[in-house]
């Protein structure tokens, strides 16, 4: 983001590091709209494209946690699996 004297590009990411996954997506799908509507100076279009950025960062880092909570599931039901079969050839 584009840095302001007042520290406004510091706060926009914390404001987005703190969006559920949905909110940050909906909120990329609208800059992408109006990205692509045109219609805004440079200005405002560098400020859309870095916010969609940020956006895209945040439902990255959900995605990402995501997968490795499915992953951690997963790999712990194998295991729980693999002791119950393990257990049950032993009797």
């Amino acid at each position: 983001m584009a840095t302001t004297s007042d520290g406004n590009a510091t706060a926009a990411t914390a404001t987005a590091d703190a969006l559920g996954y949905e909110q940050a997506r909906d909120e990329l799908i609208d800059v992408v709209r109006r990205l692509e509507a045109g219609g805004t100076t440079l200005e405002e279009s560098l400020a859309l494209w870095e916010r969609g950025e940020e956006l895209a960062k945040v439902c990255r880092r959900w995605l990402d946690g995501a997968r490795a909570r499915l992953d951690a599931a997963l790999a712990q039901e194998e295991r729980e699996e693999g002791a119950s079969g393990a257990s049950a050839t032993d009797e």
